[in-house]
């Protein structure tokens, strides 16, 4: 019988219950879709060993944060169901019905509604996941071979696990309610409004202005300090302590912010006389007002999570947009190999904290070493061999080949750079990039290179070679961005730089960024290079810093073969004199550099869809619950007005206004946070190039705000509908 009433109310209130019900299939669809990644890795023919279990586990982790979220959400959609049907669980108990009985009653809707939306979010999600799949094949740039149906156990428990969670909170709290609320109250329900304390106007100003000076604040000391990821070793904890401060200020800011926005309305509209006494405004204001009192919290808290929203998917996005557009710029060898000669900070450091006796055949190098003899099975100790023992040589692949030599602007046992992007914005009356402020990237200053190495780079890469006299420089860079337009103004400016005691002048008024790379890396190998005449740099002996071997492989050679045959290639240690001047740094092909590429720029995107898209839809779900809650307890109000003469379109246009109020505030709040932090991370990432926000991210965003104007056309529809119904139904004291 209980089961019987359970499943007619179900059907009969079902318009009460869709809220619920969309919002917890919602999250049903995508708990599971989002988290069957490792199964699309897999069927996408993704090879990156340990990628799914990697981004499995990320999403994993970031999908109890958002059930955290969801729970949140869920609270407020049951509130809004007891708010409906107090009466009709008042008359049960009217009619001889035990608080035991109804309570069974409300466990038994719950289950129903619940089943139901797990059930269909199951289904929806296992669709969705199947077409995900094609989507993470176009973000990791991969072919589908054998597409074939999957579904997931472990994301189906997940989700489950997180339902069961969100449910047994549900029910507890409509069991609380029923148990804990008098008769009385349940069947006088529709005649009361929630509980409200209008604040003192000039407290809420004065915590407003508060809010919006700790705002302010904390973004002066952002775009002042930037984030820490600059900073040198020694001033780290600092500045962390500092960032923390700002976050500190900006969370407790928008709090205030929302804790006093309704004694600001109040004043503010009570002040424009004209407009305060005009149609509805002064019913609309009070409402405002509230309202606000009672949710500031909440948009406080939905402010922060679409701020967060935003900014991932905006920084996400982009900087994976900057890497793959610069990455043929950073590629410019078939392979890379790198060596890197001790410095004398290094060599303190093994003899005070690793091992002073294998620091004892450790060696300043005072000259550079040729890398390709290492790679020829000459002037070495032992072959080089591959994983199978078969011998490697790199003269069965090598085509053309050149060694990029890279040299500090010291002499030799120095410290003090001779040339730096610090002294050079000094000269110029310039700020230094943002990305180098407070770090130690600008006290190694900029490397140097000798002419007839750079050129012969230049006609391997099929571009003409440029002429350097003795007294001339060039400055080369492939990270784009601001660095290479300080370069290039710094040239085109005719300012000279002074070299071992030489004052050179610039060869030409343009920086080289594109055949600048001297390695492959996926973020770029070169973020600053002196290039001199040969003659020169034999002269003013300068600390050696690295060298890198880039080979191209033979005419008609396949590439896949090549990289297979040199891929576990193990070199023994370079000796000079019985003496190890350095150590081999990075060995990439420019093929698994670009699947590198692909696949960060994949996880990069999913990640950012997948945290913005969830947040952005609860958030515009929490809003859409409250108002409809909002509309729910103003049905009196509404009916009042009616009965006093007010027309539809006014009372339309009230609804209007205060549904506009909620959502777009807490909107504003999140994009200027946005906006401000964007600015910090386009100034911090403009070291590797420009960053934009078109294209794909704008799309994306799009996209996203679409879905929030969506939720709000909808809860502006649901709310008005609700409006009428309660003006149609006959009102009696």
């Amino acid at each position: 019988m209980l089961c019987k009433l359970a499943w007619g109310n179900v059907r009969r209130a079902g318009r009460d219950y869709l809220v619920y019900l969309l919002t917890l299939t919602l999250g049903v669809t995508v708990f599971y879709a989002f988290n069957t990644i490792s199964m699309q890795v897999d069927i996408a023919g993704i090879d990156e060993e340990g990628l799914a279990q990697v981004m499995g586990s990320m999403l994993g982790y970031l999908t109890y944060f958002l059930a955290g979220v969801m729970a949140f959400l869920m609270v407020y959609a049951n509130n809004f169901i007891m708010k409906r049907r107090k009466k009709e669980f008042g008359l049960y108990q009217v009619l001889g019905m035990g608080r035991g009985r109804v309570a069974t009653i409300m466990a038994l809707e719950t289950v129903i509604v619940s089943v139901v939306a797990f059930v269909a979010g199951i289904v929806l999600g296992v669709g969705l996941s199947q077409l995900m799949t094609f989507f993470t094949a176009s973000l990791f740039k991969t072919q589908i071979a054998n597409f074939h149906f999957f579904f997931s156990v472990h994301a189906f428990n997940l989700t489950l696990a997180c339902m069961l969670v969100m449910f047994v909170l549900t029910l507890l709290l409509n069991l609380r309610a029923v148990r804990r609320t008098k008769l009385i109250e349940l069947m006088g329900a529709e005649r009361r409004n929630e509980s409200i304390k209008t604040r003192n106007p000039w407290i809420a100003i004065a915590i407003f202005a508060v809010g919006v000076v700790l705002v302010g604040v904390a973004y002066y000391r952002l775009l002042r300090d930037g984030f820490p990821l600059t900073a040198t070793d020694s001033k780290l904890q600092e500045a962390m302590n500092q960032f923390g401060i700002t976050t500190a200020m900006v969370t407790v800011g928008t709090f205030a912010l929302f804790w006093g926005l309704s004694g600001m309305l109040i004043k503010l509209l009570q002040s424009l006389r004209g407009v305060y006494w005009r149609g509805l405004n002064m019913f609309i204001v009070r409402q405002l007002a509230a309202k606000v009192n009672t949710v500031c919290f909440s948009m406080g808290v939905i402010a922060m999570i679409l701020f967060l929203a935003i900014t991932s998917v905006t920084c996400g996005m982009s900087i994976a947009s900057v890497m793959n557009e610069n990455l043929e710029r950073y590629a410019p060898a078939d392979m890379s190999q790198t060596y890197v000669y001790y410095t004398p900070d290094t060599l303190d450091y093994y003899k005070e904290y690793v091992n002073p006796s294998e620091a004892d055949r450790m060696v300043l190098a005072d000259t550079t070493v040729d890398l390709y003899p290492a790679w020829h099975g000459k002037d070495k100790s032992a072959d080089n061999n591959d994983e199978t023992g078969k011998k490697v040589n790199i003269a069965d692949v090598a085509g053309e080949h050149v060694q990029i030599d890279s040299y500090l602007s010291y002499p030799f046992g120095g410290s003090s750079p001779s040339v730096s992007a610090g002294e050079m914005c000094k000269t110029m009356g310039e700020k230094l990039p943002k990305a180098f402020g407070g770090s130690k990237a600008d006290a190694m200053g900029l490397f140097v290179t000798p002419a007839s190495q750079y050129n012969k780079l230049r006609q391997m890469m099929g571009e003409e070679p440029v002429s350097i006299g003795r007294d001339q420089y060039l400055l080369t860079c492939d990270m784009g961005g601001e660095l290479i337009d300080l370069y290039t103004k710094y040239m085109a400016g005719g300012h000279a730089l002074t070299l071992g005691g030489h004052t050179l002048k610039p060869a030409t008024d343009k920086s080289d960024e594109d055949t600048a790379a001297i390695a492959n890396s996926a973020m770029g190998s070169n973020p600053g290079t002196v290039v001199v005449a040969d003659e020169l740099l034999s002269q003013i002996n300068l600390q050696p810093y690295s060298s890198s071997l880039l080979v191209n492989y033979k005419q008609g050679m396949d590439t896949t073969e090549a990289d297979e045959s040199i891929e576990y290639t193990v070199l023994d240690n370079l000796l000079v004199d019985g003496k190890e001047p350095g150590s081999w740094g990075i060995f990439i092909t420019r093929s698994e550099m670009y699947t590198q590429a692909a696949q960060m720029n994949g996880m990069i995107s999913y990640l950012a869809i997948y945290i913005g898209f969830v947040l952005v839809v609860a958030c515009a779900a929490i809003l859409s619950i409250q108002q409809l809650s909002n509309v729910a307890d103003g049905s009196r109000s509404y009916r009042v007005l009616a009965q006093i003469g007010c027309d539809d379109r006014q009372i339309r246009h009230s609804v209007m206004a205060q549904q506009a109020v909620f959502f777009l505030f807490p909107l504003a709040v999140g994009l200027a946070h946005s906006f401000v932090a964007l600015k910090v991370i386009i100034e911090l990432v403009s070291i590797f190039g420009n960053m934009s926000i078109g294209g794909t991210v704008g799309l994306t965003c799009a996209i996203f705000l679409a879905a929030y104007g969506g939720y709000f056309l909808v809860t502006y529809l649901m709310g008005t509908g609700m409006v009428r119904a309660a003006i149609a139904t006959r009102y009696s004291e």
